[in-house]
């Protein structure tokens, strides 16, 4: 069996938490913070505007050679306003647990996302870790970006998105 590898990254939102959980608990907004060349499709109706525990999500993803992959994740645990756990049913890794964390800071929101993950095929998916671990990284960077764009950029935050690729 594979080593589970963890993605951390803490991003300050100069927001409510009210506005922080609205964005981020609707589900279409992956669309906004995904980058354009992963070309992501939703291929399920979404049922409501806002995520819930059990909701499922299909969707296809272009990642690498332009070769689209399916992926279905469940939402799986969610505390409004505190966090919501994403896990893949079906798709690329041989397993993807995401967690979504919010905390109300002094002037807005602290966000923490922590990603653990298998890469497929043990042990000739260990290979292309370092290819996953940098397309991961690209991908996060991405996120943190847009999200500034979008939500505003903290006052004090550091210029360099805080991706961290712990294991």
């Amino acid at each position: 069996m594979s080593k589970v590898h963890e993605l951390r990254t803490v991003q300050l939102l100069p927001v409510s938490l009210e506005k922080a959980w609205d964005f981020f608990s609707h589900p279409k907004n992956l669309a906004v913070i995904t980058p354009r060349e992963l070309n992501l499709k939703f291929t399920n109706e979404l049922y409501g505007e806002e995520a819930y525990a059990g909701q499922v999500i299909t969707y296809t993803v272009k990642p690498l050679l332009g070769i689209p992959l399916f992926w279905m994740t469940e939402i799986t645990h969610l505390e409004e306003g505190r966090y919501f756990v994403d896990e893949q049913r079906r798709g690329p890794y041989a397993m993807w647990h995401h967690q979504h964390h919010f905390s109300e800071i002094e002037g807005g929101v602290e966000m923490t996302d922590i990603v653990h993950y298998q890469v497929p095929f043990y042990p000739f998916g260990e290979l292309a870790l370092p290819l996953v671990k940098n397309k991961l990284k690209e991908i996060f960077n991405f996120r943190y970006q847009k999200i500034e764009e979008v939500l505003g950029r903290f006052p004090v935050a550091s210029k360099a998105p805080s991706v961290q690729l712990v294991r």
